[in-house]
């Protein structure tokens, strides 16, 4: 029986709880992707993050990787936070060696943490199949290569009232759909749906503000900008565009400690 680490935290979450689960789970080495699979789909959250350690890599401690209940996805921002969290040690910052966005830095700031992210730009685009989908009446439609969407609604309520057509969303395949709108309480505010991805509506989206920062920082005039994700559980991020890239702050809250046997 083989047995492995296993650390499952509340990732942008000011308590447990809140914000986004995610399971993290160091490796001495790969195992197959088939068991990778496996296991994400046995601790059934919206992402299990994997790493490697990586001791001839000079801009990276560890690689990582990350899988929903169903897919791998090549972006996840909750999870690299949560690993951050579980890795860093008396570290001040980790680096994460990632197979299509590059190095990701978590670094410490003040009594939560500072993730780097790219900063990705959309295109206007109708998306009619999609919006008849995700419900309601967006006055916006915005689209990025690799399956992001981006919904522009004119208030919170809008946002809050949506009830997505899952199963239409499914058949549609692995897309990503952003709602957002002007925040109440905050400059902005999102629910993030991943149907076709194993994850019907997602707690707190990291990759999700990649495209929120810059098209809000845009329109806004502003490159400091304070979100919350209006999902059940509910989260915080705080976000600054920084050139290139995207900042996140939050806090994380482990909740679960224990051995995952094989």
């Amino acid at each position: 029986m083989t047995s492995l680490p296993f650390t499952q935290v509340d990732a942008f979450a000011d308590a447990p709880f809140t914000g986004n689960p995610a399971a993290v789970m160091p490796l001495g080495q790969w195992l197959d992707d088939a068991m990778l699979q496996a296991i994400a789909a046995e601790n059934n959250l919206s992402e299990t993050a994997f790493t490697v350690p990586t001791p001839d890599d000079p801009e990276a401690d560890y690689a990582l990787r990350w899988f929903t209940p169903t897919v791998e996805v090549k972006l996840c921002g909750h999870a690299t936070l949560a690993s951050g969290h579980v890795l860093m040690g008396g570290r001040t910052a980790v680096h994460f060696r990632t197979r299509h966005a590059g190095v990701l830095t978590v670094a410490r700031e003040r009594d939560s943490y500072a993730l780097s992210l790219p900063a990705w730009d959309m295109q206007a685009q109708p998306l009619p199949a999609l919006a008849e989908g995700l419900g309601g009446d967006p006055v916006e439609s915005h689209w990025r290569e690799g399956g992001y969407s981006l919904f522009l609604f004119p208030d919170a309520a809008a946002v809050r009232a949506l009830r997505p057509d899952f199963a239409a969303l499914r058949a549609l395949g692995d897309v990503m759909l952003i709602a957002t709108a002007p925040g109440e309480d905050s400059d902005i505010v999102s629910r993030v749906f991943v149907p076709g991805g194993g994850v019907d509506e997602d707690p707190v989206t990291g990759s999700a503000h990649c495209l929120l920062t810059p098209f809000w920082a845009r329109r806004l005039g502003k490159t400091k900008l304070s979100a919350f994700q209006a999902s059940a559980r509910g989260g915080r991020l705080g976000c600054r565009l920084e050139g290139d890239r995207v900042i996140l702050t939050g806090a994380c809250r482990t909740v679960v400690e224990g051995q995952f046997l094989l």
